[in-house]
């Protein structure tokens, strides 16, 4: 797509799953494979990995973490340093349900609205990892990186105030009055955001990936 990259967030640790999120196999393919499709299925040209790690490299190129050990926000950081494009689209590695067209949907509507943060919420929660972001956050992104302020939504929230260009939505609401999002998956929207943290949270994944593309 024109005017936007794509990067999958896999530099967690994976310590409540106790083994690599990253490379967890749902139906015969990683989580980290899923994820870079979905990005390739939208458009989104030759999506990478931010990640503090190399031996993900065999899967997409690897954009590595500029602050190491400073979470998510370090990821997002070194993506938007690496990104050519305005637009960058996010996507959690533990997040296998998202449907395609929600992505895709989501980043015209950045391009449409022209806001540097594009975030979706679900039952009142902002999921900031699954998102778009502007690369003009990066210089805010980083003092509060280095004032070690690591929490990302009140630093993007903040960095993004100074254009006035914020579009945090509640994806319900939305889907209430825009019913084409529905049809982006049979599950229900909040199904979409299910998190992969732990063994358990993988339990049934594999019949709902099917529904969900």
């Amino acid at each position: 797509m024109d005017g936007a990259e794509g990067f999958v967030l896999a530099g967690g640790r994976s310590t409540r799953m106790g083994q690599d999120k990253a490379l967890l196999q749902v139906g015969g393919r990683s989580l980290l494979d899923l994820a870079l499709d979905k990005l390739r299925s939208i458009g989104v040209a030759a999506p990478r990995i931010a990640a503090a790690r190399s031996d993900l490299s065999s899967h997409a190129p690897v954009v590595p973490d500029l602050h190491p050990g400073c979470g998510p926000l370090s990821g997002i950081e070194a993506a938007l340093a690496a990104t050519t494009q305005p637009l960058n689209l996010f996507l959690p590695v533990d997040m296998p349900l998202l449907p395609a067209g929600f992505l895709n949907w989501m980043l015209q509507r950045a391009q449409i609205t022209g806001a540097w943060i594009t975030i979706p919420r679900i039952n009142g929660r902002p999921q900031p990892l699954c998102a778009v972001y502007h690369r003009d956050l990066l210089r805010p992104i980083t003092a509060s990186l280095l004032a070690g302020d690591y929490k990302v939504v009140p630093v993007v929230t903040a960095a993004a105030r100074e254009s006035q260009a914020v579009d945090v939505f509640d994806t319900e609401r939305l889907a209430s009055t825009h019913p084409e999002l529905l049809a982006f998956s049979p599950l229900p929207l909040y199904r979409w955001f299910h998190n992969c943290n732990l063994p358990e949270d993988m339990a049934g994944i594999g019949n709902a990936l099917v529904l969900s593309q």
